[in-house]
């Protein structure tokens, strides 16, 4: 039988103009570290304005950043505690 010990919440925050779209997301983990990451999209010229599309984009792109950022956090936390480095841990 498997128990939540945690819950995580990650915050989005985006800044837009007509063509870029800029996005925040942080997560505060139970340790108290804030791992913050960024993404941006920008629109073609010959593309219609669609702030929603650039808010999934650029976010997606922060999320992918933040998760990169949370393995290398996880890595680095198990070469401290064993003494030796680690296998890379894959995606």
């Amino acid at each position: 039988m498997m128990h939540t010990a945690v819950g995580w919440h990650v915050e989005l925050e985006f800044m837009e103009d007509d063509q870029h779209t800029k996005a925040v997301a942080l997560v505060r983990l139970a340790d108290g570290t804030e791992v913050r990451a960024h993404g941006h999209a920008t629109r073609h010229s010959v593309d219609s304005n669609q702030p929603r599309v650039g808010e999934e984009i650029a976010g997606a792109r922060a999320l992918n950043e933040l998760a990169m950022h949370l393995l290398t956090k996880a890595h680095d936390e198990i070469d401290a505690a064993s003494g030796r480095t680690s296998h890379t841990i894959n995606v």
